[in-house]
């Protein structure tokens, strides 16, 4: 394979500032103490992570003609991202996200939808994005021209292509269940926050909301729930409880986007499954350390240390 993860999906610019307890009244001015702009968005986070974990990622996405849109790609490209499955789209600005970071780790996020929407995958394209050993999709609900047929094909053809796949989503609205339950059958490794599992599932037991998509055709569902762990649950009626680690928290911003590019770096390695989510949740606890989606993974070696001596919270 040429890639070990094509990343496609939801790709935007995340301008992250901290801390920001308040918007001051009419023109007035408040002091913050960060201010940062990097790669994030479901799928872009996640591609920015899998390359500092020492994986050859293929990123697909979207972004528009505008200078957001060229950070973005230069930001890949220093990551050591390749960046030729990414479309841009003239007329449209890139999908750009003001996220305000409070002081206890809260961040209230301000988005503008832009070329994201427009990302469409042709199957022309398929032998460049299934050339790879894990398809990740991330972004579902977020994803207009995408979301619904295009999303089924595509992880169709990568099962038929012997590709792993692995599935992540965004803030699921009404028509949620509609969206996910027909891509259920072609996912490996479905990797939801409890919000997301409850809203899809109806069911706020994490254990139940796993066992409810494993019966809908995935293999593994991985419930992460921030700073109560995750819950993993298995086609073989496995389910794994772990804590999470302990760390100082500075932002929750990309949590569950380390915790997908973990998973999807050791189980490629060879881990086995509750390995393989210890190690995700290393991953998601060093971002959490810093500010944005970007902080906290300098790489494969420094976070499996971290798994090893990261003290777990009570």
């Amino acid at each position: 394979m040429r890639y070990d993860v094509a990343a496609i999906g939801f790709y935007t610019l995340d301008i992250l500032g901290r801390p920001v307890d308040a918007i001051p009244p009419g023109g007035g001015v408040a002091f913050v103490d960060e201010i940062r702009l990097v790669v994030s968005g479901t799928a872009g986070a996640t591609a920015v992570d899998l390359a500092k974990l020492g994986m050859r990622c293929l990123a697909a996405g979207a972004v528009g003609s505008d200078e957001q849109g060229r950070f973005v790609l230069d930001k890949l490209r220093r990551h050591g991202v390749d960046v030729s499955a990414m479309q841009r789209i003239e007329g449209v600005p890139t999908s750009t996200t003001i996220m305000n970071v409070r002081s206890n780790g809260e961040r209230p996020a301000l988005h503008m939808r832009g070329a994201s929407d427009h990302f469409l995958t042709q199957e022309a394209a398929y032998p460049q994005l299934l050339d790879a050993s894990f398809i990740h999709l991330g972004g579902t609900g977020f994803l207009r021209a995408m979301d619904g047929e295009p999303s089924v094909r595509l992880l169709k053809a990568a099962k038929e292509a012997g590709c792993t796949t692995t599935f992540d989503l965004i803030a699921p609205g009404d028509d949620g269940q509609a969206l996910v339950e027909p891509l259920l059958p072609f996912i490996d490794y479905f990797m939801p926050s409890i919000e997301e599992a409850h809203a899809l599932s109806g069911h706020a037991d994490p254990a139940e909301a796993g066992k409810w998509f494993v019966d809908k055709g995935v293999r593994v569902a991985a419930i992460t729930m921030g700073a109560e762990g995750s819950v993993v649950v298995d086609a073989d009626g496995r389910v794994l409880r772990l804590p999470a680690f302990e760390v100082t928290v500075s932002d929750t911003t990309g949590c569950g986007d380390a915790y997908v590019a973990g998973m999807i770096c050791a189980t490629a390695r060879g881990m086995d499954l509750e390995t393989a989510a210890r190690f995700a949740s290393a991953a998601a606890a060093l971002v959490a350390t810093g500010l944005g989606s970007d902080a906290g993974i300098v790489g494969f070696e420094e976070t499996l240390k971290a798994m090893q001596t990261l003290p777990c919270r009570r």
